[in-house]
């Protein structure tokens, strides 16, 4: 991942987080819990759909290949649960 993606997922983090109209004790700390799970979901995420393109990507290079689809849609299955 890149790191202006990561600013990116950063930034939308922040936005979400701060709908969420965060308490005043939230907002004392330099960066508060309710930020970081957000923004640890948006990396989850991001990695977990590289993870199955890789995946995908084999199929492409050989047909007989048929378990890419399968790892690739495990991999983001885990974002469901």
């Amino acid at each position: 991942m890149k790191q202006d993606e990561i600013i990116e997922m950063a930034n939308k983090a922040s936005k979400e987080w701060l709908k969420e109209l965060p308490s005043p004790e939230e907002t004392a700390n330099p960066i508060p819990k309710r930020f970081l799970e957000i923004f640890a979901k948006l990396v989850a995420a991001k990695e977990r759909e590289a993870c199955a393109k890789l995946c995908e990507s084999y199929i492409s290079k050989s047909p007989h290949s048929w378990g890419g689809t399968t790892m690739a849609a495990a991999i983001r299955a885990r974002g469901q649960a």
